[in-house]
């Protein structure tokens, strides 16, 4: 575990306080969401800034249909707002099929920690702890996520597997792949973090998630700017 996670700092060796200037030059990122091949829906992160506070907002949506039939669909909104690289609060409503989740954070500066009211989980937090969208490369560094969706505490091991090349919508990029692995493999399939994750350095961009779940599902990088 230890070398594991020595070699993640390596990787990632760079002063904490400068994640969010990664990001200082992007307006708008695009994935497609696929499922078994097939685009099904989209996951859009738009950041807007005033002064030192940036935000993140975060849209979703996809429909997986069986015959012309819906059978499972997501919509949901999140918001994401920082204090120079100091996550401050986060909001979430999500509909899931005909189920709404929500999350509501906001970080206690005295307690050094975040407080979460939850569709899963109420109570405090690490300041460790990530908010699991794709769009922030921070999801590698850490050992523990917050769920956007429902709030739900998440710990986790991330193993770098190798460099590779990946063609993606014509362009090609020389990626870091990472395997994302919930420490506690016994719980639940539904449950667990099982995720491929393929980090383009150059961009600080997430290139490619994928995972199975009642399919081949992924998250591709379309566009960013």
């Amino acid at each position: 575990m230890k070398k594991i996670l020595l070699l993640i700092f390596v990787l990632f060796s760079s002063n904490v306080i400068a994640h969010m200037g990664h990001y200082n030059k992007y307006n708008k990122i695009e994935m497609d969401i696929l499922r078994n091949g097939e685009i099904i829906g989209n996951n859009y992160y738009f950041f807007t800034r005033k002064g030192n506070q940036t935000i993140v907002t975060n849209q979703i949506k996809f429909s997986v249909k069986i015959l012309g039939a819906i059978i499972f669909q997501v919509e949901g909104y999140g918001e994401e707002k920082y204090l120079k690289d100091q996550l401050i609060s986060y909001a979430s409503k999500t509909i899931q099929n005909d189920k709404k989740k929500f999350v509501n954070l906001d970080f206690d500066k005295d307690k050094n920690k975040f407080n979460i009211k939850g569709s899963s989980f109420t109570g405090e937090v690490s300041t460790n702890s990530i908010i699991g969208n794709w769009w922030s490369h921070k999801i590698l560094q850490t050992n523990k996520q917050i769920s956007p969706v429902s709030g739900s505490i998440k710990e986790q091991v991330v193993t770098f597997i190798g460099k590779e090349k990946i063609e993606q919508y014509g362009q090609i990029y020389e990626v870091e792949h990472f395997k994302l692995k919930s420490k506690d493999m016994s719980l639940p399939k539904d449950k667990r973090l099982d995720f491929d994750i393929w980090f383009d350095r150059k961009s600080s961009m997430i290139v490619r998630v994928s995972y199975s779940r009642m399919g081949n599902w992924e998250y591709r990088l379309k566009s960013f700017k």
